[in-house]
């Protein structure tokens, strides 16, 4: 049985602070030999080119080191970080450390991390790269003590977009590959890999590759998937609910519908165990919510809620971080607390024009 889990949430100072993590293991709420996983967001551009995500991933690593941890342990740990704190967003990384608890037979948080078999830059956007993700995903629900698909509550992962110089990899293999533009390889590589977590957790079949990108009714509702230049592999972090773990968190998910959907975001705090008024408040929350994490998407239709707008049209601004900034401000409405995990691209990620949403919760 996989440990008790302790996750707090810290503010980054700076886009190479790590202070808060070094004093959670200075103030003995965690050890630095047990942080398991890091989810978090930096304030770059959100885009290809996001060096902010390698300088918070290197300054947050150094300090587990510094802090006693194995060096070779470390560079093991899963360090998932989502550029571009558009808006009210402020940058901040939520931190997974196993810990020393009581069991219980109550469902309480887990976690289970995996690796995918290197993908290939011909295979992003095709089925061979949905297969991969897929068993990675099944390895991670095994070793968080998961066996019933409906205890996976979120699943974060990071996995590779197409860059010039992969491209020309490809090429000189003699494949070809889905698109060469890197940008659109963003949206790309996260949509195929919220597909293979559907698959992996019977949410659908297998998809043929027409269906990649096309035919957005098949969707995880619980996937939020990010790229990068960092890896050749997909980085899985499985986090849901066990029997027998203890601890004092739980986790629950829903779907925002639209951009607009508030409803939505209260759904999954009440789907992870907290006992809300028909109408909550953000003072109903009391400090027993830990986070929540969301991923939100520019509707094709270029409306919402049958009102038009300009997202996908603004040449200036990229609606990317339209989007982004939009969903953060109704989040953070709920919450009231601007240090929200907000991540865009959610293609094949909860329904067309929403998104999935996972919280997490004190229950103590």
């Amino acid at each position: 049985m996989p440990s008790a889990i302790e996750v707090r949430k810290v503010p980054i100072h700076s886009v190479a602070d790590a202070s808060e993590l070094a004093k959670l293991i200075d103030d003995g709420v965690m050890a630095a030999d047990r942080v398991i996983a890091i989810i978090g967001k930096t304030e770059g551009n959100g885009g290809v080119n996001d060096y902010t995500r390698i300088i918070a991933d290197r300054a947050f690593r150094e300090v587990l080191v510094e802090k006693g941890a194995p060096e070779d342990q470390v560079k093991q740990v899963p360090i998932v970080w989502s550029g571009g704190t558009d808006g009210v967003i402020s940058p901040h990384a939520t931190i997974f450390a196993t810990t020393d608890a009581e069991p219980t037979d109550d469902l309480r948080l887990t976690v289970g991390f995996a690796m995918s078999e290197p993908i290939l830059p011909e295979e992003i956007g095709y089925t061979a790269m949905i297969e991969k993700v897929a068993a990675g995903v099944k390895e991670a629900m095994e070793k968080a003590g998961i066996t019933d698909p409906a205890d996976v509550h979120y699943v974060q992962t990071k996995t590779p977009l197409l860059t010039i110089h992969t491209i020309r990899d490809a090429k000189a293999r003699g494949k070809e590959v889905w698109t060469e533009h890197t940008h659109e390889s963003m949206d790309l590589s996260n949509g195929v890999t919220g597909l293979g977590i559907a698959v992996a957790l019977g949410e659908i079949e297998m998809p043929t590759d027409a269906d990649v990108m096309n035919n957005r009714e098949l969707f995880s509702a619980v996937a939020s998937c990010s790229s990068g230049v960092e890896l050749d592999q997909a980085q899985i972090v499985v986090v849901g609910n066990a029997r027998g773990v203890g601890g004092n968190y739980r986790i629950g998910h829903s779907v925002m519908q639209d951009a607009l959907d508030a409803d939505g975001i209260w759904e999954a705090i009440k789907s992870a165990g907290l006992d809300l008024p028909e109408r909550p408040r953000t003072s109903d929350l009391d400090g027993r919510l830990v986070n929540v994490f969301l991923k939100c998407e520019a509707s094709q239709s270029g409306e919402v809620r049958g009102r038009r707008n300009a997202m996908l049209d603004d040449s200036d601004v990229h609606w990317h971080r339209q989007i982004k900034s939009c969903v953060g401000g109704v989040t953070a409405a709920v919450t009231g607390d601007p240090a929200v995990f907000v991540s865009v691209s959610a293609a094949h990620q909860g329904p067309e024009g929403g998104g999935p949403v996972a919280a997490i919760v004190d229950m103590s």
